[in-house]
């Protein structure tokens, strides 16, 4: 089910903030189209890159504004990422929390490059 940004990040300014942050440099970067449902906001070219939600929808207790979730074919050994899974051979998806602007710093507008480089290819 899609909603609109404004549906999704109602009743939450800062989480709202932080993603018009990675919105624009995003953008930025070139052609990429996103989707927003009830639980996240994708980002995609020729396939999903990024995901941004709000956790204190689905956690209890002092929580990130926002996560920022990036596909990966390999772990990233940065301390940063609040959590790294393997759903599938290959494929690792981390996890970062912004908790202000500054936290879109160099390092993670290179992660979201990077992802977007890979998203545009078709393999």
């Amino acid at each position: 089910m899609s909603v609109s940004l404004d549906e999704f990040f109602r009743d939450r300014p800062t989480s709202r903030q932080l993603f018009d942050a990675v919105f624009e440099f995003i953008e930025s970067l070139g052609e990429t189209s996103f989707t927003v449902t009830k639980s996240q906001v994708a980002f995609r070219r020729a396939k999903v890159f990024a995901w941004a939600w709000i956790p204190g929808r689905y956690l209890r207790g002092k929580v990130a504004p926002l996560v920022l979730t990036l596909s990966f074919a390999s772990r990233d050994p940065s301390p940063r990422w609040k959590e790294i899974v393997e759903p599938a051979r290959g494929r690792y998806i981390h996890h970062l929390e912004l908790h202000s602007v500054d936290d879109l710093d160099n390092e993670v507008k290179e992660w979201l490059r990077a992802g977007w480089e890979m998203a545009g290819r078709s393999k």
